[in-house]
């Protein structure tokens, strides 16, 4: 708790332009002369042992040619005797019962003492039965997948963006993720996200639709893309009105699906790994007397009381920076929308990461970015290019479909601001 209120407090200092005080130089434990020199304040080092304590340790081990060593050898082992009377040992252990030589193969045909390398270009830990070489060979080969491998090699963390909600209404969700699995077993990607506006999208009519939508996808993708994390984004509008019974009443009446205790059982069942909270409703609470602001205030205390963030990574999502053709804000505005709108989610200890849309098309062709055309500089991209130190924390979408320029000239351009990036499929 104290590291992360130091690292948001020392973000929204040094936006305003306000240097914070490094630990004294005094202090015997202090190691902050080994950081670069850009290192931000906020950011400070400590040895666990200064080095004189170090150097005595190690002589404490290593006198007397190690015999404090030899003295503490371990402790006598625990050996059972599966020939004595009444023991009872498993027969049904991995391996071929016997010995090998250190780095020998475990198997016919393993290397380094490992298991047996791969056959295809398909990762070893895909069940063949469920997603072949060839669908993945297909899936690399996709828009989709070549953005996927050019973000990977940019450093960025890769999220596959997809929408199941269709395919599940339509029967056809078994089939269109084991396309999505296949997509995601390249290297690089940590994680699929299965839905976006899901529960206020109007695609179900029921609370037990949408919570059979959500299991079954979750129980598909955990099976086919086991260790990638799972991902949904909808919002909450409900807590934006924060004590004010009447605006909980009238929200909760137009959008009954968005219930928070449904989306909190999605959390503690484990269906999901990152719940991502859409921030385009906090100007709709006008009627109420409630501020953006506020209601933005109002949401991150409430997904703080509920400690979502026990069960699940939370993210905040945000479209509001983009403009069409391109942002028109001043470099004051742009900053001050940064301390509102990515700052604050993360001071308010709620947000783990803030997504932004920077670039969208809608089906008349019309462009709303962030940048300029073709990647060019405004002061909102200036500035956002100027949060190195929570690069990793930031997060955007990409649709390999409709690029600015091309794949490779445009994620080059995100993957100096962003350290994730969720990849559309067609």
């Amino acid at each position: 708790m104290r590291l992360r209120q130091l690292f948001v407090i020392g973000l929204a200092l040094s936006l305003l332009g306000i240097g914070v005080p490094a630990w004294s130089a005094e202090d015997p434990r202090s190691c902050n002369d080994l950081m670069a020199a850009d290192t931000p304040a906020y950011v400070v080092c400590r040895w666990m042992a200064t080095p004189e304590e170090a150097a005595e340790i190690a002589r404490f081990w290593l006198d007397n040619d190690g015999q404090n060593m030899r003295d503490s050898g371990p402790m006598n082992p625990i050996v059972i005797d599966c020939a004595e009377s009444g023991v009872q040992c498993a027969t049904d252990s991995e391996g071929d019962g016997e010995m090998h030589d250190v780095g020998s193969p475990d198997v016919e045909g393993g290397e380094d003492g490992g298991q047996p390398e791969c056959a295809t270009a398909e990762p070893c830990f895909v069940d063949p039965d469920e997603v072949t070489g060839k669908a993945f060979q297909q899936a690399v080969e996709t828009p989709a997948g070549q953005a996927v491998k050019t973000a990977a090699a940019s450093g960025m963390r890769v999220w596959i963006d997809t929408e199941l909600a269709d395919d599940h209404q339509a029967g056809k969700l078994a089939d269109t993720a084991k396309k999505i699995a296949a997509l995601a077993a390249q290297p690089g990607v940590v994680g699929i996200r299965f839905g976006s506006g899901v529960g206020y999208d109007q695609k179900f009519a029921t609370a037990e639709e949408l919570d059979a939508f959500i299991a079954s996808a979750s129980a598909a993708l955990r099976k086919l893309a086991p260790g990638k994390k799972l991902a949904v984004q909808t919002a909450v509008p409900v807590f934006g009105c924060g004590a004010d019974e009447e605006c909980k009443r009238a929200v909760t009446g137009k959008q009954p699906l968005l219930d928070p205790d449904r989306i909190g059982a999605w959390l503690a069942k484990g269906l999901i790994d990152q719940l991502s909270l859409d921030g385009g409703h906090f100007a709709r609470y006008a009627p109420w007397r409630i501020d953006p602001a506020t209601a933005q205030r109002n949401q991150w205390i409430q997904v703080r009381a509920r400690a979502w963030d026990a069960y699940a990574q939370i993210a905040a999502e945000d479209t509001g920076f983009a403009a069409a053709g391109g942002s028109r804000l001043t470099a004051e505005q742009a900053t001050q929308a940064i301390t509102d709108r990515i700052v604050a989610p993360l001071q308010d200890d709620a947000a783990e990461t803030v997504t932004l849309w920077t670039r969208w098309q809608d089906a008349q062709g019309r462009v709303s970015r962030v940048s300029g055309a073709k990647w060019a500089a405004n002061p909102t991209w200036d500035q956002l290019g100027k949060l190195t130190s929570i690069r990793p924390r930031l997060a955007t979408l990409y649709d390999p479909v409709t690029p600015e320029v091309d794949v490779a000239a445009d994620l080059k351009q995100l993957s100096e601001i962003f350290g994730q990036v969720y990849v559309r499929t067609a």
